[in-house]
């Protein structure tokens, strides 16, 4: 048996069980091995019923003789079992969990593990896990490794066909260079990932995830610094900083920059004078003032004689840049040099803006994908704005550049406030700058939790703010109904709202499923203020721009990333008036912490850590970069941990040592390059 042996040539793996791994992605040996457990329980210290303290996670082996699980008060489901040991019995607890009934073996034996606490006036163990005792190769005493399961296939069966390939673990290669090991006092790759799959205390747990998560930063930490120093290789265009052009572009303005701007543009004005091209994250909350920075800029780069392209995720955002771009540069030589470049736009026209960009008549292109295309002929670019450039992919970024003489300076903007962690990782070939200060007028959107029977409250105040000329939004996780997720379907509550609540304004539906011509229709009615309420999906969380929107109602909100919802709050109160966003649950249990976050704090990069501790970088940046990534095991909120990895990845580099000697380690590094920011 090999690594890339067929997990159907061990003992036990048939062609049902075989499929069942199939769909938890594991098809080999070394998949299976690389298969980390989700969590542990602790089955090593077992106390009898009679000796249970309240305020501590327990754990008992008991039979457990009664299970029953009924609905209560708002759709709320609860489970209740008792289970039994020699010294006594003691009540389990589960909510909204209604499969446990009939997954419960009445008589049989379980190791249960939980909170023992009061509820109701009572100490119960609550929301417990359970294993068979019958389950357990080996004895109690012991740290077991609980796994991702699928239906048809228990953690402890992964258990049992894991045993099998110990011997696989066992004998794994090195990956990492021996100094890197021995300066970091890490374990070998072969002793980690058999601890982490068989350890025997808590301690063989922290050890072999501090191994695993260092080589897999290690990785990403090499990858980005490589590219930056691939990148810093490139020869830019020199702009030179002309301060009559930055005083009287600021003086054109209506308002006063704030301090985070002025910071953001000279740091840009010296990236411009350097040798190298400038590679930029500007990140800042909705309402920052990235846009102003963004045109000061270009104002620069113009003045220089150099093009400048702004690329935006969607057409509807594209021509809403354009226009206050448009409005900045009015007072300015560069007022009828704007131009934009959407699908939507037809010939002839578009021959006439092709024409336009390639004599240089056009000074700032302003488009969506549109501007990758082979047709778009860039007199002379020198400067490139990506706005939400997570929404794009590597190749169509690297397209766009391309259409430059010379490597153009290159600006990259988001409303998605990056956790620390995440910028020294999945950002760390770039230079960052952080917009933490709000022009003076913006008030904070109020925000408020509201239960599924407080809705018409909730809506008699929505009918206040639409009867004052103003708008609302309402999105919902889903499209359509689903049998699955307990959640409103934007059709459904579209349906609703439309026929029932607000029959007497008008209502519109917008969603990802319809034709682009369609959705843009919609979403320009609203933007017009044809359209009282739109009810969608997440097709309107980044960039539009609607003043008289003043209301966002978030159905299912726990269905939401803490950022997402954070994102969705940003699109009410960009006029005149103060904005509100309530935040409708599912049922009328307790708001969690991230519930209760989002509705005390407006500070989006405070929710982006809790959203990274409690969800993972999938919550923040979508699961296919992160997929990309591969993060199995790495803690992305440890920035101490994550600042010493890096320094380590660079002491390695500086070191000279070649890293195609580590095969392994090289191939990963390559991956990690063509998936991070630059390549």
């Amino acid at each position: 048996m090999n690594l890339d042996s067929s997990l159907e040539s061990l003992k036990g793996v048939g062609p049902i069980v075989a499929s069942k791994l199939k769909m938890l992605g594991l098809y080999t040996v070394f998949d299976l091995i690389e298969f980390f457990p989700r969590r542990y329980d602790d089955y090593s210290q077992i106390s009898p019923v009679i000796r249970l303290r309240p305020g501590t996670a327990v754990c008992i082996k008991a039979v457990v003789k009664h299970a029953k699980g009924r609905y209560v008060r708002r759709g709320m489901h609860i489970t209740e079992a008792l289970a039994s040991d020699e010294s006594g019995s003691v009540k389990l607890i589960w909510f909204n969990q209604p499969y446990r009934e009939n997954g419960i073996k009445l008589g049989a034996e379980y190791f249960i593990t939980g909170n023992f606490e009061l509820s109701r006036g009572r100490l119960n163990i609550m929301n417990p896990s359970m294993e068979l005792v019958s389950d357990f190769p080996i004895n109690t005493a012991r740290i077991v490794p609980v796994y991702k399961q699928t239906k048809g296939l228990k953690s402890s069966a992964i258990r049992k066909i894991l045993a099998q390939i110990k011997p696989n673990i066992d004998e794994l290669p090195e990956i990492l260079p021996k100094s890197v090991i021995s300066d970091n006092k890490l374990l070998s790759r072969a002793l980690a990932l058999s601890l982490i799959h068989f350890p025997n205390k808590q301690t063989d747990v922290n050890l072999a995830k501090k191994r695993l998560s260092f080589e897999e930063l290690f990785g990403i930490s090499i990858a980005s610094l490589l590219n930056k120093k691939q990148f810093s290789k490139e020869s830019g265009v020199l702009i030179k900083f002309d301060e009559s052009t930055a005083k009287n572009f600021t003086a054109s303005l209506p308002y006063d920059l704030t301090n985070a701007q002025r910071k953001a543009v000279w740091q840009i004005y010296k990236d411009f004078e350097s040798k190298t091209p400038m590679n930029r994250l500007v990140e800042g909350d909705v309402g920052s003032g990235k846009t102003v920075v963004a045109v000061m800029a270009s104002v620069m780069a113009m003045e220089a004689g150099y093009q400048v392209a702004f690329m935006a995720p969607t057409e509807l955002l594209a021509r809403q840049h354009a226009e206050s771009i448009s409005k900045l540069l009015a007072g300015t030589e560069f007022s009828n040099k704007v131009g934009l470049l959407v699908s939507s736009v037809k010939s002839p026209a578009k021959k006439i803006i092709y024409e336009k960009i390639k004599n240089g008549d056009i000074k700032l292109i302003v488009g969506t994908h549109a501007l990758i295309t082979d047709k778009v002929d860039l007199h002379n670019l020198g400067f490139v704005i990506i706005d939400e450039q997570h929404r794009f992919g590597v190749n169509q970024r690297k397209t766009l550049q391309s259409k430059a003489k010379k490597m153009p300076h290159v600006l990259s903007m988001t409303a998605t406030p990056i956790p620390r962690s995440l910028a020294l990782t999945l950002y760390g070939e770039l230079d960052v700058t952080i917009l933490d200060e709000m022009p003076p007028g913006r008030t904070p959107v109020k925000t408020k939790i509201v239960s599924p029977n407080s809705k018409d409250q909730m809506y008699s105040s929505v009918k206040e703010q639409i009867d004052g000329g103003n708008q609302a939004f309402v999105v919902c996780p889903l499209i359509e109904e689903s049998d699955v997720l307990k959640v409103l379907s934007a059709e459904k509550v579209y349906e609703d709202l439309s026929k029932k609540v607000f029959k007497e304004y008008r209502v519109a539906l917008l969603h990802g499923k319809q034709k682009t011509d369609e959705k843009d229709k919609t979403m320009s009615e609203f933007v017009a203020g044809k359209i009282d309420i739109l009810v969608s999906t997440t097709v309107v969380e980044v960039g539009v721009d609607v003043p008289n929107a003043t209301v966002m109602i978030v159905e299912g909100v726990e269905r939401f990333g803490l950022a997402q919802v954070h994102q969705l709050r940003g699109r009410v109160g960009r006029g005149k008036d103060a904005g509100f966003c309530y935040l409708v649950m599912s049922d009328s249990s307790e708001p969690t912490r991230r519930l209760r976050a989002l509705e005390s704090t407006s500070d989006g990069f405070k929710l982006a850590e809790l959203d990274l501790e409690i969800r993972g970088p999938g919550a923040i940046y979508g699961h296919m970069q992160s997929g990309q990534l591969d993060l199995r095991i790495a803690n992305l909120t440890d920035l101490r941990q994550i600042a010493g990895i890096r320094k380590s990845a660079q002491d390695f580099l500086d070191s000279g040592e070649d890293i195609k000697k580590y095969p392994e380690l090289n191939k990963r590094v390559q991956k990690y390059r063509s998936v991070t920011n630059l390549n």
